[in-house]
């Protein structure tokens, strides 16, 4: 238990930030998800457009890394190609 009034926000807010980067992972996985299970090219498309997005907000805001954002795209667009294709 912090004896501090700083430390004690500081755990509260690190208590908030976890719950919102799982919920945000949480989100992203589900996303990637969508894409791959995707049963024809155009829906692919539509769900690849939405976890781009929330690739790159996630990346910004540090919840991941900028590196594994861009694997994540250059996979999931390699597996929109394979679709199209």
């Amino acid at each position: 238990m912090p004896n501090i009034k700083s430390a004690e926000k500081r755990a509260r807010t690190n208590l908030e930030r976890r719950e919102r980067n799982r919920r945000d992972r949480s989100r992203l996985r589900s996303a990637i998800k969508n894409v791959r299970q995707a049963d024809s090219a155009e829906t692919a498309r539509g769900a690849m457009r939405r976890a781009e997005s929330l690739l790159d907000r996630l990346a910004g805001k540090g919840v991941i890394h900028d590196n594994t954002a861009a694997r994540h795209k250059s996979r999931l667009r390699a597996h929109l190609q394979k679709l199209e294709s």
